[in-house]
């Protein structure tokens, strides 16, 4: 099975649940991640702020940002190689990186419940998965 390693941007906390608001974006991909985790593949997360020895100990990473700065930031590497620079994949995206099946119902909750648009992918309050 492939290691999944996410280089996230500087900031407090990876989950998207501190500061004064809540970042949608940073909530789902963490879920996905741990969706990810639960199908068998090892996934490792490094912070910026927190963890910049793991940044310039990765030489891709340490080259790409040399190349682009911050804007390469989020990246996601599998195994040794950059499979996505300057945005958080979907699920299905990391399974497909990863070399795992999404079966329908397995999709992110809100895109499996069909009741958002292409741009609105964030749970609702009421955890019904809909916006």
């Amino acid at each position: 099975m492939p290691t999944v390693r996410v280089f996230d941007p500087p900031m407090c906390c990876s989950t998207g649940v501190c500061g004064p608001s809540v970042d949608p974006e940073l909530a789902r991909f963490t879920a996905d991640l741990d969706w990810l985790k639960r199908q068998g593949i090892q996934v490792e997360r490094y912070n910026l702020s927190q963890q910049p020895g793991a940044f310039a100990g990765t030489s891709a990473v340490k080259d790409a940002l040399t190349a682009k700065g911050n804007d390469c930031l989020p990246l996601v590497m599998v195994d040794e190689r950059i499979a996505v620079e300057g945005a958080y994949p979907s699920r299905e995206t990391l399974a497909a990186l990863a070399g795992v099946l999404v079966r329908k119902l397995e999709a992110a909750p809100a895109a499996a419940a069909g009741c958002c648009g292409p741009s609105t992918k964030t749970a609702s309050k009421s955890g019904s998965g809909c916006c």
